[in-house]
């Protein structure tokens, strides 16, 4: 029997999938390692290299939305001025 290399291949789609869900793995650890970080310098890279991944993060995002692969919904305004008089109240 013959096995298709092709039948066991990724699409663009699933791809991109994979490579946000990544991202999105990497990003959390480097906000670990940042946030509990004693060294300074460190703690500079860490946040340097979130940026980083975050900046990858955001042209996969960006890639799918564009294909109409990650779609979002617009925020309802009654619900973002809600939360804006929640959060501006005890300033």
């Amino acid at each position: 029997m013959q096995i298709n290399p092709d039948q066991n291949a990724f699409s663009e789609k699933e791809m991109l999938d994979d490579m946000l869900s990544s991202q999105k793995f990497v990003t959390d650890g480097y906000n670990t390692f940042a946030s509990e970080c004693a060294t300074p310098i460190i703690k500079t890279e860490f946040i340097n290299i979130l940026t980083e991944e975050h900046q990858i993060q955001n042209e996969i995002f960006m890639e799918m939305q564009k294909r109409g692969w990650y779609q979002t919904e617009a925020a309802d305004q009654n619900k973002v001025c809600q939360a804006k008089q929640k959060f501006s109240a005890g300033k």
